[in-house]
């Protein structure tokens, strides 16, 4: 009989040990999902570009829970929405996009590098005093920041706690259809909300008490959109599963060309 436990014990331990090193080969925790293995690495990664996606790197609001405690609520559908964005980019337009990504934080000077950054989940961000001044600066330098993925009203008041620190003289205003971000490249005076793949398990195309997409915006006083909020709406899941037979072909469309508009008004407003 005891001979029988050790050799279960034995069994065990060398089951748990090939597990360990099976998910060590692939890079990846063993709770983590098959989207967050590692996207193959472009050979032109280190081609000199025109334009890189910047994804802002950001501390969260309860830094620990949620689904994505572990890597950060910035990194949600990180990198594959980008890699699969950029690929789009090349194909619907002529901007000179690299084929990765960049992840750029307000702790340094590096976001200065970058016209257009996107952050997702702000919903979940918690910016610090001097975080927030230094996106005042870049902001008012002529940076430009993309916000995406969140939802209801709870995640709206986190976000706004932030971002009124980093402008509290600004309105948030929705943004009117006239507006030349929606006539860059394409007209977008019919958008749809864009849901993300929360939809297959609800059967909504909302998120919490987000019922209504909204799109927000902050203007500099010389009536530039410096900030493009995209609340209550989910555009990295339509960049990220672009190639998901399930997904619905009008959503990833029309997040690729918000994006592309957004893109295109950052680099010439």
């Amino acid at each position: 009989m005891a001979m029988n436990r050790h050799l279960r014990a034995i069994c065990v331990v060398l089951l748990l040990a090939g597990a360990c090193l099976a998910f060590q080969r692939r890079g990846r925790l063993p709770f983590l999902d098959d989207d967050d293995l590692p996207e193959p690495y472009p050979t032109d990664a280190a081609e000199k570009t025109e334009w890189v996606f910047a994804r802002l790197r950001y501390n969260s609001y309860r830094q620990g829970a949620g689904m994505w405690g572990v890597r950060g609520s910035w990194s949600t559908d990180y990198p594959k929405a980008e890699r699969h964005f950029a690929q789009g980019i090349r194909r619907l337009s002529r901007v000179h996009v690299r084929s990765v990504e960049e992840v750029v934080d307000l702790d340094t000077d590096k976001i200065f590098d970058y016209p257009w950054i996107y952050g997702v989940e702000v919903g979940h961000w918690d910016l610090t005093d001097s975080q927030a001044a230094k996106l005042r600066e870049y902001l008012n330098r002529g940076g430009f920041l993309m916000v995406d993925d969140f939802h209801g009203t709870i995640e709206w008041e986190i976000f706004m706690r932030s971002m009124s620190r980093v402008f509290p003289d600004r309105p948030v205003v929705d943004i009117p259809n006239k507006d030349a971000i929606f006539h860059m490249l394409f007209d977008l005076e019919d958008r749809i909300q864009i849901p993300g793949i929360v939809m297959f398990y609800t059967g909504n195309t909302y998120e919490q008490d987000g019922v209504k997409e909204k799109w927000g915006g902050i203007y500099d006083e010389k009536g530039r959109i410096v900030v493009a909020m995209c609340h209550n709406m989910d555009l990295g899941d339509a960049w990220e599963h672009a190639d998901m037979p399930q997904y619905p072909e009008r959503y990833t469309s029309m997040a690729y060309r918000i994006g592309l508009n957004y893109i295109i008004y950052s680099m010439t407003h």
